[in-house]
């Protein structure tokens, strides 16, 4: 008996199933984790967009549960959907850690700034009696 598909993945083409465990309904790929704008609010299927949405980025929720920022390639919105207990755990922690993986400035600049932060705190510290 072959697994049950819930639909095949816009992006990546693999047949995605129905969630395991971790969410009532299924609204991205565990595979690529991609998804599509289709809610305006959410869980009301009402956008006319219909892009495809990248996850960029990952949160935690104040239960400590895990969210994706998700961004639609057509029209830029931001939405935030549950991680499932079948996600790509390894494309997730490659999303978390992708800001440390690329600051946004040169790593140069950051060691130029913490020297310049020793400097000064050790001048205060010679200024206070």
């Amino acid at each position: 008996m072959q697994p049950q598909t819930l639909f095949t993945c816009q992006a990546c083409g693999k047949p995605v199933p129905p969630p395991l465990y971790g969410t009532r309904q299924r609204n991205h790929c565990p595979h690529c984790l991609a998804s599509v704008h289709a809610d305006a609010a959410p869980g009301d299927r009402a956008s006319t967009c219909r892009g495809l949405m990248d996850p960029i980025s990952v949160w935690v929720r104040r239960d400590g549960e895990w969210a994706i920022i998700h961004r639609c390639r057509c029209c830029g919105t931001l939405h935030s959907n549950r991680i499932a207990g079948d996600d790509n755990l390894i494309l997730l922690l490659s999303i978390a850690a992708r800001p440390l993986a690329e600051p946004p400035m040169p790593l140069h600049q950051l060691e130029d700034f913490l020297r310049s932060q020793a400097a000064e705190a050790k001048m205060f510290r010679s200024e206070t009696p």
